[in-house]
């Protein structure tokens, strides 16, 4: 086992990390910007060291900062958390050439899978179900045309390379094409500096389904369950859940099975998530797979009782998992709110600034991530996130009524924040039913005012 870990990340993620390695003895080491010295991740660490400016770019992004960083303080291992740089194979190969262990996938499993067009087609030799699309990469807007034609439209334009919702359009007809595709193309570039993109048939009102996966270095792979990540908004997860509700047991073994599959596919190990489209008639289609530890991770904690950071850390030490699928009970149910320094009464926008009121909830069954604190100043130069609520219940509405509970307890001000979007979430009818689509917010809420639309169209 390791005895001093860095965290290449800041915020929630880095304190979570933290704690993972006191309760295992391991000294942690803080990396932080001059924007976060004051950042709670920096109180907490063992050590802490400045790595750059403000700016992502000069810091959390900058690789020969952090290799510097980690030979100073003499590390043996690095976790990067999610974001950043956490899913770049470039810096997993600095580490090993520096003789530091990264925390999570090999450098060739992140490559592999980050290339969402080749990514495809190891499904599709697995036996994994994809959505019907382009074989590989399109070139131009004739092949495009074509391959539109073929699948009928609406289609969907990915970057490669993508994540996040870039370099993401959808065409209804060939002149929407055309146009998309251009856009796409140079919003990849920007993005990602990779400029190749793919097409798949769009599925209009599909479910987002994903399944937690841990493999080690010993051939052994075994899935935790599944979440449903549904409620979003541009693609960015708001609310995620576990186990997803409305999916039968077979369906649900299924696609755990396929899940497996996906891992061993990419001859993947640490912890990572396999995520799935479902549509209406319950087939199911790889999306993508995320090599690193997910925002939503604590819903699985929840109702596994596993901890994914250690587990992340031992199977990186090279210790062999020691669960088997038949270990791994799904009990009761989670739900995780994100809560967001935005305006949702304003199209979102963000609010930064300090915070002076800071209520977190409690009680049985109740668990907040954050690096929040009274006085704690919001900057304008990262993620939004305050804080993750996450709540375990016997079953789905037990954790809806102890979620409402938590949220009314909790206060954060004066800047803005969606707490009170995430109550009248919980509070819909149709979302309480179970079973929304990722078209939900958009569907059942007016842009601007997140009230719930008269006009609410197709409800399914």
């Amino acid at each position: 086992m390791f005895s001093k870990i860095m965290i290449a990340n800041r915020g929630e993620v880095a304190i979570r990390v933290i704690r993972a390695c006191r309760e295992l003895g391991i000294r942690t080491v803080a990396v932080f910007s001059k924007a976060d010295r004051d950042s709670l991740h920096v109180k907490l660490a063992d050590e802490a060291i400045c790595i750059g400016e403000s700016p992502s770019s000069e810091s959390y992004l900058n690789i020969p900062a952090l290799i510097s960083a980690a030979e100073i303080a003499d590390v043996e291992a690095i976790h990067p958390g999610y974001g950043f740089l956490s899913e770049n194979a470039h810096f997993g190969e600095i580490c090993e050439s520096c003789q530091i262990k990264f925390i999570g996938p090999r450098p060739e499993s992140i490559r592999l899978a980050g290339d969402k067009s080749v990514a495809r087609m190891e499904m599709k030799k697995a036996g994994v179900p994809i959505i019907p699309g382009s074989k590989g990469t399109i070139e131009d807007q004739e092949e495009a045309l074509r391959l539109a034609k073929r699948l009928g439209y609406p289609v969907i334009i990915k970057a490669s390379a993508g994540g996040g919702g870039k370099g993401i359009k959808i065409a209804h007809n060939d002149g929407k094409l055309i146009s998309s595709f251009l856009t796409a193309q140079v919003e990849a570039e920007a993005a990602f500096g990779n400029r190749d993109i793919y097409i798949e048939k769009f599925i209009a009102k599909p479910r987002h389904i994903e399944v937690q996966i841990l493999a080690d270095s010993h051939g052994n792979v075994v899935h935790l369950g599944e979440r449903d990540c549904s409620v979003q908004r541009r693609h960015q997860k708001l609310i995620e859940e576990s186990p997803a509700p409305g999916i039968s047991a077979k369906l649900r073994r299924k696609i755990g099975a396929a899940a497996i599959r996906a891992a061993k596919a990419f001859e993947y190990e640490n912890a990572g998530t396999i995520e799935f489209l479902l549509d209406g008639d319950e087939n199911f289609y790889f999306m993508e797979m995320n090599t690193r530890l997910q925002v939503e991770h604590p819903v699985t904690e929840f109702v596994t009782g596993i901890d994914l950071v250690k587990e992340q850390i031992r199977i990186a030490a090279g210790e062999k998992l020691k669960l088997t699928q038949e270990d791994i009970e799904i009990r009761g149910h989670a739900i995780e709110c994100r809560i967001n320094a935005e305006d949702p009464d304003n199209n979102f926008m963000p609010s930064p600034g300090k915070i002076e009121t800071w209520n977190m909830p409690g009680g049985p069954r109740v668990r907040v991530d954050s690096h929040g604190y009274a006085g704690y100043t919001v900057s304008p130069f990262y993620d939004s996130m305050l804080a993750k609520l996450i709540v375990h219940g016997e079953n789905r509405q037990d954790a809806i009524s102890i979620m409402l509970r938590a949220l009314r307890e909790m206060q954060i001000g004066p800047i803005k924040n969606t707490i009170s979007l995430h109550e009248r979430i919980l509070n819909n009818p149709k979302f309480r039913q179970g079973g929304v689509n990722t078209k939900f917010i958009e569907t059942f809420f007016s842009p601007g005012t997140t009230e719930t639309s008269e006009n609410d169209g197709d409800r399914k």
